[in-house]
């Protein structure tokens, strides 16, 4: 088996290995009573985001080494001596720890699935029947977001301190996956270690943005703490050099705003898509510069956004618009459904929504050829043909869900970019 070095130091660098998760039955494992603790405003027709996931999933299965959480959980899971300590850990995290030796009696490809899943409620008892809720063990209806729980941060694995109870056990899988299986040559940093441990610290994976090897860029907002930020700092430490933490400040509605990721994402050396208002126009949302100089903090101030922070640091980035220039309604509309959110194969080369024209028009005047991702699949078209390009998967189920194609992605390890 050909291990896999983890290793992430630019946004944009070529992509050589990737994590997906195809949602499943635990999409649809809910109720209009229980989407919004679920962390959805929309219930998704699970068939229908299939078919718009495949082409992501496809597209990147022709471009780069793709993993599946499925597949790489149940593999950890037939590990020796790996299944019991999992399970308790799980279970323990979750109060139902009398579920861990029923799960014990079940082969890894079934633990796999009620892991995922959900486990159902056994209607065994009054008190029981009589719960809202009908799983034992929550689905993971988010799960297929990969980009949230785990972030390869330079040469090592951060696992996500998740905001809502409901996600922990996604980071509790990627600890596992990155720690025991054997594909993955893997360093994982968690705030859960006892030394760190926070209750205030939240951070997931798309508030975090890498620009450059001393360029970090995070959001925070409902996702991430300042908390959380300061636990990224403790971790960058060691690194003993001069680095730079660009801070964005995000509304706290509406939800459309749940990462950075959602208003501002890089294409390329030297573009990147902003969602305006947030990003480029004055208003009540703060932009900060942290500066560490020999593993301390040497400065902390406002600035006036990011792509100005960037250009003082020698990162001269022109803007994309999300929903295009002209038309605040536009801008907003494309916005709430993942606009912004692009994810790059490589520099100038991105897969993202097609259903956004103002977006896609916008990135079409800046370069970019729109492909479509049903012509990159049926080989009726090879990307590899176009210097630029961005590849347009269908996303009208999928956006419904809160995300896309960089929520949809975790990078394991890309190459370094040479600008």
């Amino acid at each position: 088996m050909e291990k896999i070095k983890v290793g992430v130091h630019s946004e944009i660098g070529e992509l050589e290995a990737v994590i997906l998760h195809t949602p499943g039955p635990e999409v649809e494992n809910m109720t209009p009573a229980n989407a919004e603790r679920a962390l959805y405003s929309d219930i998704l027709n699970l068939s229908v985001a299939q078919k718009e996931y495949s082409q992501l999933s496809e597209v990147l299965g022709k471009v780069t080494k793709t993993f599946y959480v499925e597949k790489l959980l149940q593999e950890v899971l037939e590990l020796e001596g790996v299944k019991e300590q999992l399970i308790r850990d799980i279970c323990g995290n979750e109060c139902r720890n009398q579920l861990a030796d029923t799960l014990l009696n079940i082969d890894a490809k079934e633990i796999t699935r009620s892991l995922i899943q959900g486990v159902p409620l056994k209607m065994d008892s009054l008190t029981n029947y009589l719960k809202e809720d009908n799983f034992a063990l929550s689905p993971l209806h988010n799960f297929f977001f990969t980009r949230d729980s785990a972030v390869t941060l330079y040469d090592k694995v951060l696992i996500s301190k998740m905001a809502s109870k409901v996600r922990e056990r996604e980071s509790l899988i990627m600890k596992a996956i990155f720690d025991l299986h054997p594909v993955f040559q893997a360093k994982t940093i968690s705030a859960d270690d006892l030394k760190y441990r926070n209750e205030e610290i939240s951070m997931e994976g798309g508030d975090l943005i890498i620009a450059r090897e001393d360029i970090l860029i995070s959001g925070i907002g409902n996702r991430t703490t300042s908390q959380g930020i300061d636990f990224i700092l403790e971790s960058l430490k060691e690194k003993k050099d001069n680095r730079h933490i660009i801070i964005q400040e995000l509304p706290s509605k509406p939800e459309s705003f749940i990462h950075l990721d959602m208003a501002f994402t890089l294409l390329d050396i030297d573009k990147c898509m902003v969602y305006e208002p947030l990003i480029l126009q004055p208003n009540r949302y703060e932009t900060i510069h942290i500066e560490l100089d020999n593993g301390k903090v040497k400065s902390i101030k406002s600035v006036k956004n990011i792509p100005a922070v960037l250009k003082k640091l020698g990162m001269e980035m022109e803007p994309v618009y999300c929903g295009g220039k002209n038309d605040t309604m536009n801008m907003e509309r494309e916005q709430w459904h993942s606009g912004a959110n692009f994810f790059a194969i490589a520099p100038g080369k991105v897969i993202g929504y097609g259903r956004n024209k103002y977006t896609m028009e916008d990135m079409n005047k800046n370069g970019f050829e729109i492909i479509k991702a049903k012509d990159v699949v049926l080989g009726k078209v090879n990307p590899e043909d176009y210097k630029k390009y961005v590849i347009a998967i269908d996303g009208s189920e999928l956006s419904r869900g809160g995300g896309g194609a960089r929520c949809m992605t975790m990078p394991v390890a890309r190459k370094k970019v040479n600008s």
